[in-house]
């Protein structure tokens, strides 16, 4: 791959720096500053509608849908100078933009696109991920949150796990198990559920960063119309494929921390004098090796993305972005304490860099899990990319209900 621009990816982004620079700095949350979660959704959304109005929300999706019609190369270039700037882009935006609309495009009918596309292009509408369950996290397959017809509904009961803003999304992905009678992984569904449905009961989580953006998600008897189903019944597996694959391909799409390290690095004292951290050869090896292992996972993503635009199904390898990404921002934020030392354990109020990086490191924990733990990604690649023998499974064309 040739990873400079062509002349219209540099026009392009000429084109994207120049608005940002015009529209962004409205929309830039001060360093430092923690909002309330109602307050930063409000910030997301209207973020959000400004890059609507500019034409930069969905780049790749069709202009008749309320997109750009641009190139997947567009929207890694936008990605890029957007993520200078310190902006509302959490989950409560990404889910809908990454997850939502992605299943609903590929799967969804015609009814649903226009029903939701625009709405959550607009920033109108958030979108919180119904996956995991207290049994099925890993295996997500396993899922028991069940669904029975009923007329033109269907009535779900059941648990999730982990679904992060659902404390405050208006609707949910979900999948759910609607034929016990079959092998797991053919018995799901998928569908949307408006999460202000009577039997709808959401519990935040604390967590050990202090806040609760996840929460456990409690459905009883949740009439969900049979219009809300995305795909066949019994189709529910793929859809999930979809919305994984758009989640691994996208992680750590529009970080790039190094920079920010070495950055760290030059501003931590080191011992008496004027040196500083990063004046130790040890620690300049450190950080070549961590902004070595940075960009070669930003070449390979712009490798699968260029897969997609051919029209190519990436498959297995989108794994590898995601085991990468998880694993290298772990131990790059390690390094950030390590450079700190105690001070990263209990930093004063005054330290907002050293606050920041406290935070960023209890966070990193979570992506060695969600989206897919390492040893189940390292399975998948093992299996699928590298032709190595599959693992013995003893459900494997078992039928759920005999498991």
């Amino acid at each position: 791959m040739d990873f400079n621009d062509t002349p219209e990816e540099a026009t392009f982004r000429a084109e994207a720096r120049a608005w940002l620079a015009a529209n962004a700095p409205a929309h830039v949350l001060p360093e430092g500053e923690r909002l309330e979660d109602f307050d930063e959704m409000a910030r997301g959304r209207a973020w959000q509608r400004a890059l609507y109005d500019g034409g930069y929300a969905g780049i790749t999706l069709p202009r008749a849908l309320g997109g750009r019609g641009g190139t997947i190369i567009e929207a890694v270039v936008f990605a890029e100078e957007e993520g200078r700037y310190r902006l509302p882009k959490g989950p409560y935006i990404s889910i809908g933009l990454g997850m939502a609309l992605t299943v609903i495009g590929k799967h969804g009918t015609p009814e649903q696109i226009a029903r939701f596309c625009e709405a959550t292009l607009k920033g109108e509408i958030t979108w919180c991920q119904l996956f995991s369950e207290p049994s099925a996290g890993s295996d997500l397959a396993n899922l028991r949150t069940k669904a029975v017809p009923d007329g033109d509904h269907w009535v779900v009961n059941g648990q999730k796990v982990w679904s992060s803003w659902a404390h405050l999304a208006e609707w949910g992905i979900m999948v759910v198990r609607t034929d016990p009678t079959v092998p797991k992984h053919k018995g799901l569904t998928f569908f949307v559920v408006n999460m202000k449905s009577p039997g709808v009961e959401v519990r935040p989580i604390r967590q050990i960063s202090g806040a609760s953006d996840f929460n456990e998600t409690f459905l009883t008897d949740v009439r969900v119309p049979d219009s809300d189903r995305i795909g066949e019944v019994g189709g529910g597996w793929g859809c999930c494929m979809t919305v994984l694959m758009s989640e691994r391909i996208g992680s750590g799409s529009e970080r790039e921390s190094i920079a920010e390290m070495i950055d760290y690095a030059r501003h931590t004292p080191r011992g008496a004098g004027a040196a500083t951290a990063l004046d130790s050869s040890a620690v300049r090896l450190a950080m070549a090796q961590a902004l070595a292992e940075e960009r070669g996972e930003k070449y390979l993503q712009a490798r699968l993305r260029t897969m997609i635009s051919r029209g190519e199904d990436p498959g297995a390898l989108a794994s590898m972005i995601k085991l990468a990404y998880a694993g290298r921002n772990q131990k790059s934020l390690g390094l950030g304490m390590e450079l700190r030392g105690l001070d990263a354990l209990a930093a004063s109020g005054e330290a907002e860099a050293t606050q920041k990086l406290q935070y960023e490191y209890i966070w990193s924990t979570v992506m060695r899990i969600a989206g897919g733990a390492d040893e189940v990604l390292r399975n998948q690649i093992a299996e699928r990319v590298l032709g190595m023998p599959g693992d013995i499974r003893t459900d494997k064309n078992v039928p759920f209900d005999q498991l």
